[in-house]
C-alpha cells in the first residue's frame, strides 16, 4: 500500500500549489493589462485574491488559467472580471454617518471658494455622486461647485452618465437621507419616469464622469477636496504611496481629504495633513 503523506510532503505540496497559484495571477494580471489596458498589477495579494475567487464563481472557472483563456476570447466575460475590480455600486445615502459628514466637514469648506471642484475618485457609481451633489444642494454651496467623478473603468463611466435609480431604491433612501441630517423630500431632488428616478437636470450638469485611472494617469486639475472611499484598500504599498503623492499634488492647501483607511506616519506627504475628528478618515492639508 503507497505510504500517506508526511508532514513535509504536505507542506512542500501545498507550497508548490501556492506558487502556481501565484504564477497564473501574474500571467492573468499581464494578459489584462497587455489586452484590454487595466493594471492591477500593483494591487495588494489578498484584495486581488478575494476579487478574482468570487470572478471564478460567477463565472464557474475552476482555475485562473482558465479564466484567463475566457477573458481573452470572450468580451462579455472580460467586461465581468473589469467589473470586478471596480468599486461596488453604492446605494443612494447608504452611510448616513458619511453623508453627515460631508454636511459638517466638507460643504464649510468649500464656501470659502469662489469656485471650487470636487473630486470623487474611484466613484461608487451614481448613488455615491448623486448622494454628494444632494447634500451640498440642501447646504447651498452646489451651485458654484464643479463635481468630477472618475473610474478606471470606460464601460461603468458611460452607464453613470446616464443612469437611473429603481423608484424602488429611492423610497429605501428617505430614511437614510433623514438620518444623515437631510431636511424635506428626498424625491424633490428627482425625475421620476416609469418606475425609475434620475437625478434632476441643474444637480446632473455639475457632476462630470470621466475615466481616469489612479494607476497610470498624472494630475489633472486642482481640487479643494477629494473623496476616495473605495480604493487605497485595494492598493499594495507602493501603488498607495504613487497615490497618496497624486492626492496631494492634485489638493489645493487648505482643501480636504477623505479616504477609506488613515493615513500611517510613513505614508507620503502625511505630515502636510491634519485629521479632522470623526468616524471617517478626514484630512486638511495644511502643508
Amino acid at each position: 500500500m503507497p505510504k500517506s503523506m508526511g508532514p513535509s510532503n504536505a507542506w512542500t505540496g501545498m507550497a508548490a500549489g501556492l506558487a502556481v497559484e501565484e504564477l497564473e495571477t501574474e500571467l492573468l494580471l499581464e494578459a489584462v493589462f497587455q489586452r484590454f489596458g487595466h493594471d492591477f498589477r500593483a494591487y495588494d495579494r489578498q484584495a486581488l485574491r478575494e476579487r478574482l475567487a468570487r470572478v471564478l464563481r460567477l463565472l464557474d472557472v475552476r482555475t485562473l488559467s482558465g479564466l484567463q483563456e475566457r477573458v481573452l476570447h470572450d468580451g462579455a466575460e472580460a467586461s465581468r472580471l473589469l467589473r470586478a475590480f471596480s468599486p461596488s455600486p453604492a446605494g443612494l445615502f447608504e452611510n448616513p454617518g458619511h453623508a453627515s459628514r460631508l454636511r459638517t466637514v466638507l460643504a464649510p469648506s468649500l464656501r470659502g471658494w469662489p469656485l471650487p471642484r470636487v473630486w470623487i475618485a474611484e466613484c461608487a457609481g451614481v448613488g455615491e455622486a448623486w448622494t454628494l451633489a444632494i447634500v451640498l444642494a440642501e447646504e447651498g454651496v452646489l451651485g458654484r461647485l464643479d463635481i468630477h467623478a472618475t473610474l478606471a473603468n470606460e464601460e461603468l463611466v458611460a452607464e453613470h452618465q446616464d443612469g437611473w435609480l429603481p423608484l424602488a431604491e429611492l423610497d429605501a433612501a428617505r430614511q437614510r437621507h433623514a438620518d444623515s441630517g437631510g431636511t424635506g423630500d428626498l424625491s424633490a431632488w428627482f425625475e421620476i419616469a416609469d418606475g425609475k428616478a434620475r437625478l434632476q437636470t441643474q444637480l446632473r450638469r455639475r457632476i462630470t464622469w470621466s475615466q481616469y485611472s489612479l494607476v497610470t494617469d498624472a494630475s489633472f486639475n486642482e481640487f479643494q477636496a477629494i473623496v476616495s472611499c473605495h480604493a487605497l484598500s485595494d492598493f499594495g504599498p507602493v501603488l498607495r504611496q504613487r497615490v497618496l503623492r497624486l492626492f496631494y499634488d492634485s489638493l489645493a492647501r487648505f482643501g480636504v481629504l477623505c479616504l477609506d483607511r488613515p493615513l500611517a506616519v510613513t505614508d507620503a506627504h502625511a505630515g502636510s495633513y491634519q485629521a479632522v475628528a470623526g468616524e471617517r478618515p478626514w484630512y486638511k492639508r495644511v502643508g
